[in-house]
């Protein structure tokens, strides 16, 4: 008999993969955590998957794409220059990338929730409380303005 040799906290989980944008005016087009893409629009993209047991070390490698302007104005679609205004427009677009740890969690754990902050800096969280709640572990301000320059 082999009970024993292996338990259920080898396996790995799947669980949601959502976004919170905290910069105002800028949109994530698209983001991509460790290989898992989801649509940067807010709410949840099925699935990312995550180990039963946390262990120290554990990173999150991100990808993301940024409209930073969702205010400038575009020609109707069915106008001869959206074409060329569009490409203009997505030229803008910019592409980020970034590694942070995955916080210690529990065997109680939501999927992956990425924070998209100031600066191009990400943070992340598995919790399963809302966002709007005080005890939620990320307490960053939402609806922030982007510096014109970023500090180094």
């Amino acid at each position: 008999m082999l009970g024993g040799c292996s338990t259920a906290d080898d396996g790995w989980a799947a669980g949601d993969l959502k976004s919170v944008n905290h910069v105002r005016g800028t949109a994530i087009n698209w983001f991509s955590v460790n290989g898992y893409r989801a649509s940067g629009g807010g709410g949840s993209t099925c699935c990312i998957a995550l180990p039963n047991t946390w262990r120290p070390g554990m990173i999150a490698d991100i990808k993301w794409e940024v409209d930073p302007n969702t205010r400038e104005p575009l020609p109707e679609l069915m106008d001869p220059e959206y074409r060329a205004a569009y490409a203009i427009y997505k030229s803008k677009y910019r592409q980020y990338a970034a590694r942070v740890e995955i916080p210690e969690y529990d065997h109680k754990r939501c999927g992956l929730t990425v924070h998209f902050l100031a600066r191009q800096q990400v943070k992340v969280t598995t919790s399963c409380r809302a966002t709007w709640l005080p005890d939620y572990p990320i307490q960053d301000p939402e609806d922030v303005e982007e510096p014109a320059v970023c500090p180094r």
